[in-house]
């Protein structure tokens, strides 16, 4: 992996991490870095979950996977904040 994908991720972490955070009710006190990370592991999860339900995608960028990782990032805000409150 080259620096330019992984500054990629970063920043679609970023931004699918901060929507999350924007679609969730209440607050949640988290770092920037934690919102990129947020958004990676939700876009992974929401990719495992499209693949199991609707089999993989030969395309690299499709609106269905945004939704997906907006999706899979809610997952793990929602787990996150459970766990937080712990």
């Amino acid at each position: 992996m080259t620096i330019t994908g992984i500054i990629s991720w970063c920043f679609f972490g970023l931004i699918v991490g901060a929507l999350a955070r924007l679609f969730m009710p209440g607050r949640q006190t988290m770092s920037i870095l934690l919102t990129i990370v947020l958004g990676v592991v939700g876009s992974f999860a929401g990719g495992a979950i499209s693949s199991l339900l609707f089999g993989s995608s030969e395309s690299l960028v499709n609106p269905a996977g945004w939704i997906m990782s907006i999706i899979g990032a809610l997952i793990v805000l929602f787990a996150y904040t459970k766990l937080a409150k712990a």
